[in-house]
C-alpha cells in the first residue's frame, strides 16, 4: 500500500478546485491569458483613437473566444486524435469551396458565404493542421519513416498551396509552420532537416517567378529597402519604426503616442498595434509584454511535456511553438526585420477570428492538462490499493 496520499486526501484536493477542474481550466495559463487580454484592452483603446465601441466589440469577441476555449477544453484529447482527420478533410473541402464559389474583397478570394454569415476557412486550418499531423505521425513509431514523412509533408503542402492561391501568404505561412512544427517534434533525422532547408531555399526562385503576386513581391522589395518609396509601399514600415524608436526607454505615456494619435501609423489597432504599444510604453513596456508572452509560452510547453501520450505531446508542443512563431512574425514585420505579411499580434491585436483560433489552441492544451491530471490520479489510486 502507498502511504504518500490517501483517496480521502485526493477527494479533498479535488473539492478545493471543483469549478476549475470541472471546466478543465488550467489556472496558471488562464491567469497569463487574462493579463495579456487586459493589456490588450488598454492598448487598443489608445490605438483605436479612444473608440469606445471598438473596445466593447473586442470585449465581446474576447468573451466568445474564452467560451470556445472552455468548450474545446472539455473534449478528450483522444477524440482529436481519432477524428482529427475528419475536421481536416472538412477544412480542405471548404478551401476548395472558396476556390470555386468564394467571395472576393480587396483583390483576394478568402471568404465563403454560408447564408447567415461569411467564414474564412483558412483560419480553421491553424487549428486543424497540427491536430492532423500529430495524429498521423503518432499513429506509427517515432521517428517517422521516410515515406511516412513524405506523406505528412503532402498533408501540409496541399492546404498551404490552396491558401496561398487565394492569395493569403501570411495565413499560408502560419498554417504550414504549425504542421512543420509537429513534424519537427516527431524527431526527424537532422540530414532530412538539412535537406528540407536546402529544398526551401531552392524553391524560393520558383515561388518568386510563378507563385507570388505583384503586391507580394513589392512587400519583399520594400522590406529590403523601404526608403525607395517612403510615401507609398514603404510608408507603413517607416512610420512603424519611427513609432518604436521614439518610445525610448519609458515611452511617451498612455494616449500620448504621436504616431498613432495623429494618424501617421496605418492599421494601428490590428497588425501594427505593437508599434503603438512600444511608442507609449517604451522598452520597459516591451519587456513586460515579453515576460507575459514567455510565461504563457513556457506554461504551454510545461503542459505538453507532462502529457501522457505521444500525440498529446506533439500536438501541445506544436501549438506552443506556433503561438511563439505568431509573436515573432508580427514583431519582426512591425520592426522591419521581416516582410509585412499581415499577421496580428496574438491576444493583443483587434480581431475576432484570429482570437478564437488562438484560444481554441489554448483550449486543446487545457484539455491535455486535465487529461494528464486524471491519469496521474488514476495511477495513484491503483498504487494505493
Amino acid at each position: 500500500m502507498n502511504n504518500d496520499i490517501s483517496p480521502y486526501e485526493m477527494m479533498n484536493n479535488r473539492k478545493n478546485n471543483t469549478i476549475l477542474s470541472l471546466l478543465h481550466i488550467d489556472l496558471p495559463l488562464l491567469s497569463g491569458l487574462l493579463i495579456a487580454l487586459l493589456l490588450s484592452l488598454i492598448v487598443l483603446y489608445s490605438a483605436s483613437g479612444l473608440h469606445y465601441e471598438m473596445l466593447l466589440r473586442q470585449i465581446a469577441r474576447t468573451a466568445l473566444s474564452f467560451g470556445v476555449m472552455i468548450m474545446i477544453a472539455q473534449v478528450p484529447p483522444k477524440l482529436f486524435e481519432r477524428y482529427g482527420w475528419m475536421f481536416f478533410s472538412f477544412c480542405i473541402l471548404l478551401l476548395l469551396g472558396v476556390h470555386f464559389f468564394g467571395e472576393s474583397s480587396k483583390g483576394a478570394t478568402r471568404w465563403l458565404n454560408i447564408g447567415i454569415t461569411r467564414i474564412q476557412p483558412s483560419e480553421f486550418l491553424k487549428f486543424g493542421m497540427p491536430i492532423m499531423i500529430a495524429a498521423s505521425i503518432s499513429k506509427y513509431g517515432l521517428p517517422p519513416k521516410f515515406f511516412r514523412l513524405v506523406w505528412n509533408l503532402i498533408l501540409v503542402l496541399v492546404p498551404t498551396l490552396l491558401i496561398a492561391k487565394q492569395p493569403d501568404l501570411g495565413t499560408a505561412i502560419l498554417v504550414a509552420t504549425s504542421g512543420m512544427f509537429a513534424i519537427f517534434l516527431a524527431g526527424i533525422n537532422w540530414w532530412l532537416l538539412i535537406l528540407g532547408v536546402i529544398s526551401v531555399i531552392g524553391f524560393v526562385p520558383i515561388a518568386w517567378y510563378y507563385l507570388l503576386h505583384d503586391y507580394q513581391k513589392q512587400r519583399v522589395l520594400t522590406f529590403l529597402n523601404p526608403e525607395t518609396d517612403p510615401q507609398g509601399a514603404g510608408y507603413h514600415i517607416i512610420q512603424s519604426k519611427i513609432a518604436i524608436g521614439s518610445g525610448g526607454i519609458y515611452g511617451k505615456g498612455w494616449l500620448h503616442g504621436s504616431q498613432s494619435q495623429l494618424d501617421f501609423l496605418p492599421e494601428p489597432h490590428t497588425d501594427f498595434i505593437f508599434a503603438v504599444f512600444s511608442e507609449e510604453f517604451g522598452l520597459v513596456g516591451f519587456g513586460l509584454l515579453m515576460c507575459i508572452y514567455l510565461y504563457i509560452f513556457f506554461r504551454c510547453l510545461y503542459i505538453s511535456t507532462l502529457a501522457r501520450t505521444t500525440f498529446q505531446r506533439i500536438l501541445g508542443g506544436a501549438i506552443s511553438l506556433t503561438f511563439f512563431f505568431y509573436i515573432f512574425v508580427n514583431i519582426g514585420m512591425v520592426s522591419g526585420i521581416l516582410p509585412v505579411v499581415g499577421v496580428p499580434l496574438p491576444l493583443i491585436s483587434y480581431g475576432g477570428t484570429s482570437m478564437i483560433t488562438i484560444c481554441a489552441g489554448f483550449g486543446v492544451l487545457m484539455g491535455i492538462h486535465a487529461n494528464t491530471i486524471k491519469e496521474k490520479q488514476r495511477i495513484k489510486m491503483q498504487n494505493y490499493y
